[in-house]
């Protein structure tokens, strides 16, 4: 397995924590490219010197058993600075003859306060008079291996942070890489720069040009279609590979019937008027919904989604001469939530339409230059390219629409009734100043009714349920909180303007344990 030509980078092996991308992102804020790989891909590897150092994640599984998660120890032997975080401390400690053990008194979940033992390079300006780590193990080390010493510790965990300095491996209990842990960058700064030693090189900006010249490599005087739903992905897409191919770019805006209200129109008029791009617009709003007509599942609406979408593409593609790729706005984290790896733990959460959604056979060849960045470095690189702030930091839209905020079978009825709610919704933040604090917001149709009373009459009507989260990309997330007053108030508007819905309610969960989608 080769690299991408990146003069240095720090890899992630993923154990299967479903916070693996917080490494990625902490690592490439810090201004170093990071890439992920698991247990299975790293064996592949056959060039490590553009590694500069090696992250073992936290996961599931434990070193207790028999067979665990693991890599190849020779790995350790090429004197690449290794930082092992949960399980990867707990790896090193069992590969290196430490002792683990699995009890309940050694456990912690949650906030913990850690204590310094000695000095190390790993936490210089970490600790505080009383510094806070966020844990999230059953398992523990209870001896420390040969040639390793102990830099810190918590009540019920005697061996938190640990060190080797002569072979540069470090391990932590905690997880560094979550904002509950008080300093938790200055961990990644520390090993990036003062152990790892590497340069600060890496940013969106400067991987402009060098994306723009791939899509002219990859494609050289054939032709694109690009998949332009109006979204910031899309939308980032569709601007890229223009300026790479210009005349060769067919973008094509496909009316599922399942965008919010009047977005489509507006979107497709500034792409054309503003951007001069070529779209072709494709009305299948009818063919969407004969095909979804008593699908509850939402894995199933995905996959028929994803399905109807390059059957639309591929017919499109006969109509035009040369057209060999379909282009796409996959992200990163997309592709993270979308598959299992393979030889570790992590759990396939959902299908997304653009990844997991599609066809194993197509007669077109995908396209996605922003597989491999986060959506706040599609913002930064939307920015570059001159793309409108009011596109640029819109709410994420999942690429099936409303077809995914309507829970159970969809109908005409109940998207019209979603479309009118979840318009008073977004325009009612946007009124109060509050849609630009909020990550994502959406209104969602849930799947029953309830008894209600309207001018002394019994309704028996939709519930509707309002969702505002606050992240950083969507990997975790929390709830915003809403000034009572504002949920009064759009509780109120929605149901005196919507004849359908009967009862608000408000979602609180974070992510985890629920996604921010509801389906």
């Amino acid at each position: 397995m080769q690299f991408q030509k990146i003069e240095e980078k720090i890899i992630i092996v993923d154990f299967g924590s479903q916070i693996t991308k917080l490494i990625a992102r902490r690592v490439r804020e810090l201004g170093v490219y990071s890439e992920i790989f698991t247990p299975k891909e790293i064996r592949k590897i056959d060039d490590f010197s553009k590694v500069k150092g090696i992250i073992l994640s936290g996961g599931p599984s434990t070193v207790t058993k028999k067979n665990f998660q693991s890599i190849p120890k020779n790995i350790f032997s090429k004197k690449i600075p290794i930082l092992g975080i949960c399980y990867g401390l707990q790896l090193i400690a069992r590969l290196y003859g430490g002792k683990i053990k699995s009890s309940r008194k050694r456990r912690e979940f949650g906030r913990a306060y850690i204590f310094k033992k000695k000095r190390s390079l790993l936490t210089k300006n970490f600790f505080k008079k009383k510094s806070a780590v966020w844990m999230s193990h059953e398992d523990a080390v209870v001896r420390l291996p040969k040639k390793f010493r102990t830099v810190a510790y918590t009540k019920d965990s005697k061996l938190t942070i640990i060190e080797n300095t002569k072979e540069n491996i470090y391990g932590v209990q905690f997880h560094p890489e979550v904002t509950h842990t008080d300093k938790g960058m200055q961990i990644f700064k520390n090993f990036l720069f003062l152990i790892c030693r590497v340069k600060k090189k890496w940013n969106v900006i400067s991987q402009k040009r060098k994306l723009i010249e791939d899509v002219k490599t990859e494609v050289k005087k054939d032709k694109v279609l690009c998949a332009l739903s109006g979204g910031v992905d899309s939308s980032v897409v569709a601007l890229l590979i223009n300026k790479a191919i210009q005349k060769n770019l067919v973008c094509i805006m496909v009316d599922t019937g399942l965008m919010r209200k009047d977005e489509f129109k507006q979107t497709y008029k500034i792409f054309k008027n503003k951007y001069k791009l070529n779209v072709k617009l494709i009305n299948a709003s009818k063919f969407f919904l004969k095909n979804l007509k008593n699908i509850s599942d939402p894995e199933k609406k995905r996959k028929i989604i994803g399905k109807i979408f390059i059957e639309i593409f591929e017919k499109e593609a006969k109509k035009i001469k040369k057209v060999k790729f379909l282009a796409q706005g996959t992200l990163y984290p997309d592709i993270i939530e979308s598959r299992s790896f393979s030889g570790s733990k992590t759990s396939k959460i959902k299908s997304h339409h653009n990844v997991g959604g599609l066809p194993k056979k197509m007669n077109l060849k995908l396209i996605e230059p922003l597989k491999e960045l986060f959506k706040d470095e599609v913002r930064v690189l939307g920015a570059s390219l001159g793309l409108s702030r009011s596109i640029n930091f819109r709410h994420p839209f999942p690429g099936p629409g409303l077809g995914i905020r309507i829970i159970g079978s969809l109908t005409k009825e109940k998207i019209k009734i979603l479309q009118e709610a979840d318009h008073i919704y977004i325009n009612e933040l946007v009124k109060n100043n509050l849609y630009n604090k909020i990550w994502q917001a959406y209104a969602a149709l849930l799947p029953v009714k309830t008894v209600g009373v309207m001018g002394d009459s019994r309704t028996f009507e939709y519930t509707c349920l309002l969702r505002a989260v606050i992240s950083e990309d969507g990997m975790t997330a929390d709830y915003f909180n809403f000034p009572k007053n504002f949920l009064d108030n759009i509780s109120n508007k929605i149901i005196n303007n919507v004849k359908g819905i009967n009862r608000v309610v408000y979602d609180i969960t974070s992510k985890p344990p629920s996604t921010i989608e509801l389906e």
